[in-house]
């Protein structure tokens, strides 16, 4: 009789796609109140981008306003957004999102990046070779999008 070895390999969600109620209802929130802006940004949550320096997905992103063709649907975005926008979750590292940004979204092209943090209710504001803003209270003015927006509607 012969015997047959199997391996069993286990295999789970990587954390970082793990979303929290937190996290998810700021993704939401943060849509709608991004929505003020829809006539000049296309903005899209958790859309997936293959970008020169990897592929990433941000929790929201705000791109140049396109016409869509609803017979032809994109897998993977070929362009950087103008913004993207990071939701710390309890099972990320705010490094692990720090680098995405260093290394993926500014070599890439993305003209601003967002870590929303909130446990502690604020957002840091990120734009190429320059040192973050941090904002935790009165409004967000992000300089590569005009996009504008009041913390306290974010964390309400």
């Amino acid at each position: 009789m012969s015997t047959q070895v199997i391996e069993v390999i286990e295999t789970e969600i990587p954390l970082e796609e793990t979303m929290s109620f937190n996290h998810s209802k700021l993704t939401y929130r943060l849509s709608v109140l991004l929505s003020a802006y829809e006539a000049q940004f296309d903005i899209m949550p958790e859309l997936e981008f293959d970008l020169s320096a990897g592929r990433a997905k941000p929790d929201v992103a705000i791109l140049t306003k396109s016409i869509h063709n609803w017979e032809k649907d994109i897998i993977r975005y070929p362009h950087p957004p103008l913004t993207a926008i990071e939701i710390l979750s309890p099972t990320q590292s705010f490094d692990s999102l720090l680098l995405k940004i260093r290394e993926v979204y500014f070599p890439s092209g993305v003209e601003s990046a967002w870590i929303v943090m909130p446990s502690v209710k604020t957002i840091y504001l990120f734009m190429p070779e320059q040192p973050p803003q941090i904002i935790a209270s009165g409004t967000l003015s992000d300089p590569a999008t005009g996009v504008e927006l009041e913390v306290a509607a974010i964390f309400r």
